[in-house]
């Protein structure tokens, strides 16, 4: 079981994964979360750095699904602001909106990668599917209640993990 929590890299922010490390894992497709992962819980503001990595990434012919628990309301309006698809209200960590995300894009899971700031939604959902995990730190510490409970069980997991990013600079 532990081994569906370890994601396959450990970074501080989505922009700080390089294009090498999705070049050399052969990643045509990216299932990428919203709150705390490319904007802080409940904000309508993304930051230069991931606006940058987002075209890089989109320039390399690299797709993406904004794929969320949050509403249709909240995930659909991002997803128009960085012009991605999107599955709202997604049940993760259940294998649903993976797999749909996977079919949107028309890859196969070893094309694709999940990334996030959970361990107990997006990294052990992405496992459990059998495809790559990157885990990014939260953006902020201002989050929905129930993430909060499960934040420390994420800390003792964490403490067996080391951030990778340097191993894949270009």
């Amino acid at each position: 079981m532990l081994k569906r929590l370890i994601p396959d890299l450990y970074v501080k922010r989505i922009y700080n994964i390089p294009l090498k490390y999705l070049k050399q894992n052969n990643i045509k497709g990216i299932v990428i979360d919203l709150d705390n992962t490319i904007a802080p819980w409940n904000s309508d503001q993304i930051d230069k750095e991931f606006s940058n990595w987002l075209h890089l990434v989109k320039d390399n012919e690299i797709q993406i699904v904004l794929v969320s628990n949050n509403t249709k309301e909240r995930v659909g309006g991002f997803s128009q602001l960085i012009d991605v698809p999107y599955i709202a209200s997604a049940t993760k960590p259940l294998r649903a909106a993976f797999i749909r995300a996977m079919g949107m894009m028309k890859i196969q899971k070893d094309q694709t990668v999940v990334i996030g700031d959970q361990i107990f939604t997006d990294i052990l959902g992405g496992n459990m599917v059998g495809l790559h995990t990157i885990l990014v730190e939260p953006m902020a510490s201002k989050e929905f209640i129930g993430t909060k409970v499960l934040r420390a069980m994420e800390r003792l997991v964490l403490s067996h993990l080391s951030m990778t990013e340097e191993d894949y600079e270009d």
